[in-house]
């Protein structure tokens, strides 16, 4: 966490990229001082457009949060194999043999982010008595979006790491102290809970335009990471009542019939009726992923995914479920494409590189409100909706599931596998194999250790297994450059 030099956020607002959309291209004017900068609410609102900006490409770090995401969520999933130009740390990761010394456990980005939503949060309240057209509700909104955005990287730092340092306050010298200890994954997800329901108070239910209201906090987003932290809490009452409020939502968020234009118009597009929150890249601001995707592939889907996930119909070739070949990868190769494809038959220009990264989709939220309501023993209505998108998607009938909504625990792992096929690739894989396998008390390891066994070179199955069966090893460890600059730490014990 701790830098030699602490850069003022202005100076580093100043510094990120350019973005065409008009809530990106807001810059500060020149001064990196706090006496400088924190004066008008214009200050305020590039502060916040930092925020947004640092997620798209965070300073100092050479990889994104997106990117980071991805590794995060997928890697240990079953459903990603290594590209020809993975890394021995990102191998590591996918076979399970981390060390604290992989540089993908690191969190350096998360923090420095949220070391931009500390500052808005604790110094945007003073320049209201300094500049008398800034009002308290603009003030409010811009807190909403700076407590939302702090929420959304601890939620995700919790579930990588489990235990992780809290901090609350701004980083704004030297002089500030970095011996932080770390938190419990509960407090952490309580604190998740606090800022969100705050930030709800206040937040903008629309900004007036697409881009904005798709790539920036809204009502909806709040509500979409409430359901999601609610889950992983077991709090299924309240996972329920939050997916509810964006499925009622007046924004009119719908499921986009499967077709020829679905993958151009939910992906490539981005910023559809089934957008809740993304990250918005653009062709002046690329994302990464036609490099680790395509370019110099880093990753590939696993030979299985195909097959397994989505089904083929050898009868029928033509029956296909439109979220599989030429959407979330290619057959044969086994590119990942879903960031990367123009539509089903061309790719994007790395010119044209703007898919965005995709947060919380509508399906997503769906199929959070399935998961609550089968665990309220409400399977039928899950399944419904597990229908619903199943239609909407043209899933073909060798991955439909004989299951009734008696059968808790059939339809929870229907549900598992629905997510597979709607979000894969998204950051949501390995999450969502941890949430239910350790529900009530890890009563569900199972789901863990089998889709090691599915997915683990035959060599390591039995080592990869043995692992797996402590719960310490569902969770990154801490890197040892953290260790050495923050001597409060504590090694998670399974690296020790």
């Amino acid at each position: 966490m701790r830098k030699k030099i602490i850069y003022s956020l202005v100076l580093i607002v100043v510094c990120l990229t350019q973005a065409c959309d008009s809530y990106l291209d807001l810059q500060p004017e020149n001064g990196t001082t706090r006496d400088e900068f924190w004066k008008t609410k214009e200050d305020v609102q590039a502060a916040v457009i930092g925020i947004y900006s640092g997620l798209l490409n965070t300073p100092g770090s050479g990889t994104t949060i997106a990117e980071y995401s991805f590794m995060y969520g997928e890697l240990r999933g079953g459903m990603v194999g290594a590209g020809a130009f993975s890394s021995d740390d990102q191998r590591d990761i996918i076979t399970s043999n981390i060390l604290p010394v992989n540089s993908v456990a690191s969190w350096g980005a998360f923090y420095t982010v949220i070391n931009y939503c500390n500052t808005v949060i604790d110094l945007a309240p003073d320049v209201l008595a300094l500049d008398p057209t800034f009002t308290q509700q603009q003030l409010d909104q811009y807190l909403s979006e700076a407590l939302a955005i702090r929420a959304y990287l601890y939620f995700t730092l919790a579930r990588a790491f489990r235990d992780v340092p809290l901090k609350l306050d701004a980083t704004l010298s030297d002089d500030d102290n970095f011996q932080i200890p770390t938190s419990t994954q509960e407090v952490i997800f309580a604190q998740v809970v606090t800022d969100l329901k705050a930030a709800l108070n206040s937040a903008v239910e629309d900004y007036g335009d697409i881009p904005s209201n798709k790539g920036r906090i809204t009502k909806d987003a709040i509500n979409a990471m409430l359901a999601d932290v609610y889950l992983w809490q077991e709090d299924y009452t309240n996972a329920l009542m939050a997916a509810d409020e964006v499925v009622n939502s007046s924004a009119g968020y719908e499921l986009i019939p499967g077709g020829p234009s679905w993958f151009t118009t939910v992906f490539a597009r981005g910023n559809s009726t089934e957008s809740i929150f993304e990250f918005q890249y653009t062709p002046e601001n690329r994302g990464p992923f036609n490099e680790i995707f395509l370019n110099r592939p880093e990753y590939l889907a696993d030979a299985s995914v195909l097959e397994d996930v989505f089904g083929l119909d050898f009868e029928d070739p033509e029956n296909k479920d439109v979220r599989g070949e030429r959407a979330s990868l290619v057959p044969g190769t086994n590119e990942i494409y879903k960031f990367t494809g123009l539509n089903v038959d061309q790719r994007k220009s790395n010119q044209e590189s703007d898919t965005h990264w995709f947060v919380y989709r509508y399906a997503d939220v769906l199929l959070m409100k399935a998961e609550a309501l089968n665990e309220l023993d409400r399977g039928d209505e899950a399944l419904e909706i597990v229908d619903e998108i199943r239609e909407s998607r043209l899933a073909i009938e060798l991955t439909e599931e004989q299951v009734t909504g008696a059968d808790k625990h059939g339809v929870r792992m229907y549900i598992l596998a629905e997510r597979a096929r709607e979000l894969a690739f998204e950051g949501k894989r390995w999450f969502d194999v941890l949430r239910n396998a350790r529900k009530d008390d890890y009563a569900y390891i199972d789901i863990i250790l089998n889709v090691a066994i599915e997915s683990a070179p035959a060599n390591q199955q039995q080592s990869i297994v043995a692992k797996l069966q402590d719960p310490n090893s569902h969770y990154l460890p801490i890197n040892e450059y953290e260790l050495y600059t923050n001597k409060a730490l504590v090694q998670n014990p399974f690296y020790k």
